[in-house]
Parts: structure tokens; C-alpha cells; sequence
């Protein structure tokens, strides 16, 4: 992943969310994402999308990139928490 102004967007749902997260990661369901759609658009680009294990975020990249958004799946939230950090 690059060190440029990013976002992260974890696409669990809010219950998962509270559990553990990247920190100053956006929650957006995956459920959302599509009526949620010109608010991601308006948020820093590239967005790099998270889950529990990059199921879910797959599912949002594919959709998201289809409808123009610089994006990238970053699979697990802990992988790209740890990336974040550079733990």
C-alpha cells in the first residue's frame, strides 16, 4: 500500500466495527455501499476497503471501481491495520 492521503473504509457491520478497527476507518456496511455511493465518492481517493477477511470488501471494490472510484481491496482490517500503523 502507499504512504499517500488515503481512506479506509470497513464494510462489517457496525456491531463487528466496535469490536476492533483501523483506526480512522469509516464504517460503511457493505449493505450501504451502494445507496452510499456519492458520499464515497466524495471521500480522499485511493480507498483502500477492509472486512474480517477481504470477502466483503472484494464485493465493494468490484462495485466501487465499476462506478469509477480509485479503490483497492485491503482484505482483513487486522492486515490492513497493520499496514497502517507499520507495526
Amino acid at each position: 500500500m502507499t504512504k499517500t492521503k488515503q481512506t479506509v473504509v470497513d464494510v462489517r457491520t457496525p456491531g463487528e466495527f466496535m469490536g476492533g478497527n483501523v483506526a480512522g476507518s469509516i464504517n460503511i456496511p457493505l449493505q450501504e455501499i451502494q445507496q452510499r455511493l456519492d458520499e464515497i465518492k466524495a471521500l480522499p481517493q485511493p480507498i483502500i476497503l477492509c472486512c474480517a477477511s477481504g470477502g466483503r470488501s472484494g464485493q465493494a471494490t468490484a462495485f466501487l471501481q465499476a462506478n469509477g472510484i480509485h479503490c483497492e481491496n485491503g482484505g482483513s482490517w487486522m492486515d490492513v491495520n497493520y499496514e497502517v500503523c507499520n507495526c
